[in-house]
């Protein structure tokens, strides 16, 4: 038989959907202050919410007509009509949340408005509200929240213990803070004080309070960027990450929240700059016109749905590529102490640039020039200033060099896989690749996994200038490689293997061209002559992110004199 819920039910199944611990109450309360305009909210947390949590906020007030039917289900002051849900410019705006806090607690709420002398308070718990009684008030409004699940046993048993309720409080009123820096916050616990933020219009405290000081520190400034949306905030350098997206800050339309769609486009705009398995960190401001979002997606208003969802994803990968783009440029300078162009020193070539090179082909078609310049550089004695000069190779795998006041090394590989995948994905992506093909095209027989897998990527080689052919059941000829690159036994099976990999932030392509490069270049243990080193470093210094390999490891490590000083207890 089918019947209709009483009220009771119904009102108890919808604090469910609202309220699934203190920190939900405390949401729901703080996020109402701020839409009331309040300049200063504070939270008061007793046993992590469990026995008490108080709100109390100087924003515009509750007049005593309206307290009752506060708590009236899908009653709100903030839509008036179905067209307002398609233009949401409030936090809060379903009318539910008071309502659902008092079906599994006791409220009391105080209100006084600006414009009045006196404020009233109000009781409610469940269905049952009481006429609103005159109080002494200040302006503003506090809501004090009691005994939450107390008529729903199964759902207190639920929550974890006092420290740690109240340490999800804590985590999300300091990230709020970060969304609203004119608003001064405070937070106690059991009668102490967890934390104050002033209001200001910095966020360097808040930053650091979220981030850690040193962290903060390290951020990347966005430039402000206009399109589908307007972009703004701050990341983490390449280097600097997590193991975690937990510190993926979003704010869309002043309003915390996660979104799988922005999360993405993080991640695509870190592709050749993260470490697989490393997560970059920061907080973004994502402000697009109302009618543009629909917050009503989620039974807690943690997540959005966006309209011209790929426009806003392009407008957002590209503001944090070219943060982080602009950071290398800086950072290389700061590394090599220089600015760029670069002038690199041999210090001793052992041969001429007309010789036969082993690795003339490695670095591209500039490296005739390079070496000539090289072989008539200065005295390699003298260190010019604004010039690095290179040393040695240390362990067939590292370049040392120096500028006259630090160390400088250069991961031989790495800094070659950078340079060759950007120059394999600029003339992919341009439909400029040159081929070169193999006087004797040479095969390999895979398993079925690796076969679909090189399946999966030969139309991404091909573009590169890998051409490869089925030459029986899954097996494969190499007939064409990249110009250049034809003078190195390619692995084709370390190379299929590397694709099984985690992808980390690559596109499939990127993820092709990264491997493709990864395997075609000098390697650890290989010798390098001087003048193959300073070719490498001029190539690398022109790179678009010359300090990472296309898959997050740095190529520049710089060693500064009075580092190595403490090394030997001189300071």
């Amino acid at each position: 038989m089918i019947r209709l819920l009483d009220e009771t039910t119904v009102g108890a199944i919808a604090a469910g959907e609202v309220v699934e611990r203190p920190l939900s109450v405390a949401k729901e309360l703080v996020e109402n202050a701020l839409d009331a305009g309040a300049t200063r909210i504070g939270v008061a947390v007793t046993r992590g919410g469990l026995d008490a949590l108080e709100v109390t906020d100087d924003g515009v007030g509750i007049a005593c007509d309206d307290l009752r039917l506060a708590f009236a289900r899908h009653a709100t002051s903030k839509l008036a009509r179905v067209a307002d849900l398609e233009r949401i410019a409030t936090l809060g705006f379903r009318g539910e949340g008071l309502a659902a806090i008092a079906a599994v607690a006791r409220v009391r709420l105080e209100s006084r408005t600006r414009d009045s002398d006196i404020g009233y308070a109000v009781h409610a718990h469940g269905l049952d509200v009481s006429q609103p009684e005159p109080i002494a008030a200040p302006p503003g409004t506090r809501v004090r929240v009691e005994a939450l699940f107390a008529n729903v046993p199964v759902r207190r048993d639920y929550l974890r213990s006092p420290t740690a309720e109240f340490a999800r409080i804590s985590s999300f009123l300091a990230m709020l803070g970060l969304g609203y820096p004119s608003v001064a916050f405070n937070l106690t616990h059991d009668g102490r004080t967890a934390f104050t933020f002033p209001a200001a219009g910095t966020l360097d405290q808040r930053l650091a309070h979220v981030f850690g000081t040193d962290a903060a520190r390290s951020l990347v400034a966005l430039e402000p960027s206009d399109g589908a949306a307007r972009v703004r905030g701050f990341v983490s350098p390449p280097g600097v990450d997590r193991g975690d997206r937990r510190l993926q800050l979003l704010f869309v339309n002043g309003r915390l929240l996660r979104s799988t769609l922005l999360a993405g486009a993080w991640s695509a705009a870190y592709a050749t700059f993260a470490l697989r398995g490393r997560h970059p960190f920061g907080l973004l401001f994502v402000d697009v016109p109302p009618d543009h979002v629909d917050p009503n997606v989620h039974p807690t208003k943690s997540d959005v749905r966006l309209r011209f969802a790929d426009a806003v994803h392009d407008v957002v990968r590209r503001s944090i590529a070219r943060a982080l783009a602009r950071d290398a440029t800086s950072r290389l300078r700061d590394a090599l102490s220089f600015a760029p162009p670069l002038q690199a020193t041999a210090a001793a070539p052992s041969q001429d640039a007309g010789s036969s090179n082993p690795h003339a082909a490695l670095f591209g078609a500039e490296t005739s020039r390079e070496l000539a310049v090289a072989a008539t550089s200065p005295d390699a004695n003298e260190v010019p200033p604004g010039e690095l000069r290179i040393l040695a190779q240390l362990d067939d795998t590292f370049v040392l060099a120096t500028d006259g006041s630090a160390l400088v090394l250069v991961d031989q590989h790495a800094a070659h896989e950078r340079v060759a995948f950007e120059a394999i994905a600029a003339r992919a992506r341009s439909g400029t690749a040159v081929q070169e093909p193999l006087l004797v095209p040479y095969g390999i027989e895979l398993d079925a996994d690796e076969a679909e897998r090189f399946e999966r990527s030969r139309s991404a080689l091909a573009a590169a200038g890998l051409e490869a052919e089925p030459f029986g059941e899954r097996a494969y000829r190499i007939l064409t490689t990249p110009a250049g690159y034809g003078a190195r036994a390619f692995d084709l099976r370390a190379y299929v293997a590397d694709l099984a990999e985690d992808a980390g932030g690559l596109d499939a392509r990127e993820r092709v061209w990264a491997s493709l490069a990864c395997h075609s270049v000098v390697r650890a243990g290989e010798r390098l002559e001087h003048a193959e080193m300073t070719a490498l470093l001029a190539r690398l210094v022109r790179c678009k992110n010359p300090m990472h390999c296309p898959h997050g490891r740095p190529t520049i490590v710089r060693i500064e004199a009075d580092a190595i000083a403490r090394m030997f207890k001189r300071t």
